[in-house]
């Protein structure tokens, strides 16, 4: 086969442009790999998801608003349904790093579905009369408003379909084994330093916490993400749209994608800033920050397993050296570690595109997607991983309850009973002596044994006197 039955000639405003005979993208997308070629990174499949979600709703508005004929806007619907369900993703070829309106990728998707929609009415690919890129599939629309509403759209399919589930899992396991470990007394630790007794059941409900309240932060996450920016057209009027044409497809769309959009009560906030994604990334990385503080009191917790805490035992899912025979290591704990820094990076990328609103547009939309779309999925990931593999196999050992006699914090414990510089007094005579405190105590007090073992009852100090 020849060069020339390989690639056809495509047309936009510019004029010709050739382009793979297979693809069907057009002459703008052509354009854009040509003037892009940065990273290699594509726009993330959800959100190529998205934008074929949108696209098939405006057709099928612009068919109830009568302005696409009824075999035209079924046709589209058919090629923007199919972009949906990921069949035509090897044609969305623009690179992340591109036009920071995100217009590249808004006509990559209008020729992808235009070219498409014209060979199921029988027409060829580059046949730009039976479906136009612009005067059809775009019509009502324009890149400002269809980006960000895919950016929103994207996002919460991913929280819906991926984040929201991890999380609830990792929420469960965390709360299941607070329940589990509730009997299980340990020391606690202040400044890395020994502190009073806690239960590691505490210890647990305090991680599930933290899920708990992250999954709070995304509901309100969702909440501002529902709001979108289609209907605003270029700068937030609504210039060449029918009133009544955002509302429909956000109808429409809500039904489809599981997910609720509405349409923005205010478009010059919507596609003049970021600000709702900025809020939602927010939400995402203080969970990768509770994650990271779970994971790495976990580690810590299983060190050893002999020389050092020791009071966990964390699952044994893969030998830990190359060189140390009978070597683990938490190494689901690393990975989630890893993930969580890399979400808290990706947030800074995204703050920094929030800041790149100037007038009417945000210039970064582009980078706002890879980025928080990729958060929210690296999140999901990491949070079902770190549950699944490490959080549901630990066990407690028997280190914890065997050190807290030792402890020097117990001291406090009798503070109600003899005050607090004759409770210190006991401790550093403790900590010199390598005594305990209930031997230091017996012997320089009039404690009686029942109240020594009453002041000192570990359990008794995990909760108000």
């Amino acid at each position: 086969m020849s060069d020339e039955t390989k690639r056809r000639i495509e047309r936009d405003t510019m004029g010709e442009m050739e382009v793979p005979a297979e693809a069907y993208y057009g002459a703008s997308t052509q354009r854009a790999v040509l003037n892009f070629p940065v990273s290699g990174q594509r726009m993330p499949g959800r959100f190529v998801r998205a934008i074929g979600l949108v696209k098939w709703g405006a057709a099928r508005a612009n068919l109830e608003l009568g302005a696409l004929t009824e075999e035209r806007a079924n046709a589209i619907e058919q090629a923007a349904r199919e972009v949906f369900e990921g069949k035509l993703d090897d044609h969305f070829v623009v690179d992340v790093f591109q036009t920071g309106s995100g217009t590249s990728t808004n006509m990559n998707a209008n020729e992808v579905i235009a070219n498409r929609a014209a060979e199921l009415l029988g027409g060829g690919r580059g046949s730009r009369d039976l479906v136009h890129p612009n005067d059809h599939v775009n019509w009502g629309q324009s890149s400002n408003d269809v980006i960000p509403t895919s950016l929103h759209l994207a996002a919460l399919l991913a929280i819906h379909e991926e984040l929201r589930p991890a999380a609830e899992l990792l929420h469960r396991e965390l709360e299941a084994k607070a329940e589990t470990f509730w009997d299980v007394i340990k020391t606690g630790r202040t400044h890395l330093q020994d502190a009073t007794p806690i239960r590691m059941g505490q210890v647990f409900r305090g991680y599930a916490g933290q899920l708990e309240r992250g999954l709070r932060r995304i509901d309100q996450a969702v909440a501002e993400l529902e709001e979108v920016a289609l209907g605003g057209t270029a700068v937030g009027t609504g210039i060449n749209t029918d009133a009544r044409f955002s509302a429909r497809v956000c109808e429409l769309v809500s039904a489809e994608a599981g997910v609720t959009i509405r349409e923005s009560e205010n478009h010059f906030q919507a596609q003049a800033t970021l600000d709702s994604a900025v809020a939602a990334s927010g939400a995402l990385r203080t969970l990768a920050v509770s994650l990271m503080k779970i994971a790495n009191d976990i580690r810590l917790l299983g060190s050893g397993p002999r020389c050092g805490l020791g009071e966990l035992k964390i699952p044994e899912i893969q030998p830990g050296s190359s060189i140390m025979p009978g070597k683990v290591n938490p190494v689901i704990a690393e990975s989630a570690i890893q993930a969580a820094a890399q979400c808290v990076a990706h947030d800074l990328a995204l703050v920094q595109s929030g800041q790149w609103s100037v007038f009417e547009l945000n210039t970064m939309l582009p980078l706002a997607a890879h980025n928080l779309v990729g958060n929210i999925e690296l999140l999901a990931a990491s949070c079902r991983n770190f549950a699944e593999r490490c959080v549901r196999g630990l066990e407690a050992t028997e280190r914890g309850p065997e050190s807290v006699e030792q402890g020097l914090s117990t001291v406090t414990g009798l503070v109600p009973l003899i005050g607090y510089d004759k409770s210190a007094a006991i401790a550093k005579e403790a900590a010199k002596t390598g005594r305990t405190v209930r031997e230091v105590a017996r012997d320089t007090t009039d404690l009686t044994e029942e109240q020594l073992t009453e002041g000192l009852d570990p359990f008794k100090m995990t909760r108000p006197t």
